[in-house]
Order: structure tokens, then sequence, then C-alpha cells
């Protein structure tokens, strides 16, 4: 869905739902969450009502289809307000890369695919952790060498914070019973829809390209010339001469034969 040949497909897109094109969203999003946690440190019950719980949902309390979006994971004064700033951080870095349009069907999509992780595969009370981690994942993909403050201190690569975060998802998926690996995935189907064709190209042409290294090397590896008395051949020596004698063999110029 990145590619060139898919700018016909987001035109369109944009034609028929020209609402999924507003801009800023997602930051509403992010501020509804800074509201949610201060009536959820008010009354805690509040969490529960907006929580994606299918059983809920079937008997009539169709809100929670959106407002666990607005439901903090972080917990406490410290971790809320680095929370919101990297969420307002990757918010505005993502709209500014890919367009309103292409970030709310995104996160849309990845709204789609976590409740479909709680109908069909449970798993206790769903929740946005790994929607948020979708966004993460995504800016780390468009911008792996980018460096932010991990809590405001070491600087590092977000390739490198990823790459860690990928593999707790990874560990998490190999253990975990088969219900949640479907879950997990069906949660992440939005980045595995934007992003996955192209990594799997892209390792392919890699694959590719070192393969044709490989055989260029090995061509160059090969001489055309190699002394049948010494086996020396070109690639040992620079300054070396090559003749073919009398009797048709090639030989160095030191053991060329005389006669």
């Amino acid at each position: 869905m990145m590619g060139n040949s898919s700018d016909k497909f987001w035109k369109i897109l944009e034609q028929r739902l020209p609402w999924l094109g507003t801009p800023g969203l997602l930051k509403a999003v992010v501020l509804l969450n800074a509201l949610t946690f201060l009536l959820i440190t008010i009354e805690p019950a509040y969490a529960g009502m907006l929580a994606l719980i299918p059983s809920k949902i079937m008997e009539g309390e169709v809100w929670r289809l959106v407002t666990y979006i607005f439901v903090p994971q972080a917990q406490g004064w410290l971790w809320i307000i680095f929370f919101l700033l990297f969420m307002w951080f990757l918010a505005t870095a993502l709209e500014e890369y890919w367009g309103a349009l292409k970030l709310n069907a995104f996160y849309l999509i990845g709204m789609i695919g976590c409740t479909i992780a709680a109908f069909f595969f449970g798993g206790g009370t769903p929740s946005n952790t790994f929607l948020n981690l979708s966004l993460f994942f995504a800016f780390a993909t468009l911008a792996p060498n980018y460096e932010i403050f991990l809590f405001f201190i070491l600087r590092v690569k977000v390739k490198y914070i990823a790459w860690v975060l990928g593999g707790i998802f990874l560990l998490q998926l190999a253990v975990l019973p088969v219900a949640a690996k479907m879950a997990m995935i069906a949660s992440v189907a939005n980045y595995l829809l934007f992003f996955l064709p192209g990594l799997v190209r892209g390792w392919n042409t890699q694959r590719k390209n070192t393969t044709r290294l490989r055989k260029f090397q090995e061509d160059q590896s090969d001489s055309m010339h190699q002394c049948t008395t010494c086996n020396r051949t070109e690639l040992s020596g620079a300054d070396l001469d090559f003749r073919v004698a009398a009797d048709g063999k090639e030989y160095c110029a030191d053991h060329l034969p005389t006669n």
C-alpha cells in the first residue's frame, strides 16, 4: 500500500471517504487519552466502562468499539506524561510523512484488527497496547535512524528500540497459545498490511544483490594465466609476466623454457 502504484487507490479512498483525510485525528486521540487518564484517576471504574469487552458490546454498549483507544495503558503521572508526549510526537511525525489520509487509514485498520482479536480470539480484556505499538513500528520502519532520548536521558536510534520490542513480540508469539497468537497478529494487521510486502521485496532484492556480488567475486577470483611449473597466476603478483612456450603450455617469465 506504500508504492507509487497505490496512488490511484488513495485518491479513490479520499473521494469516497473524505472524513478519513481529516488532519489531526490521531492528535485528538492523544488528547482524549489525557482526559481519560484524569477521569480514571478520579474514578477508576471509568476504565471498565470504556474497555473493549465483546460481551458488553453484544449487550448494546457499542461505544466500546471506539472508546477503548482513549484508555491509556500507562500508569502514574511520570509514565503518562512520557506516553502522551511520545504519542503526540508519533502522530505529528507520521502525519507529516504520510499525510492525514494514510495515517488515519493505518490507525482505523489497526482498530479493526483489535476488534477482530477481541471477538474471535479473546484473551482477557483487549487493550490498545498493540495498536499503539504498531504506530511506533511504523515510525521505526520509515525513519530507522532517527534518534530519541529514551526516558529523556539515553540517546538511541528508534530502530534499536524497535528490534527489542519486536523481539519481545516474537517471543510472546512463540510461547503463547494459538488463540493468543492469532489475537496478536490481528492486532498488528495494519503494520503487516502496510509494510510486510515492501519488507519482503527489500529482503528479496538484498538476497539477489548478495548472490550477484558473490558470483562476481568468484568470477574475479578465477585466473586467466597459470604457470605450468610453479602454478603461480596473475593473482599471485601484479608484476608477473606469462608466455606460451613452443610446447603450447603457459609459463611465467621465471620458468619459461629457453629452447
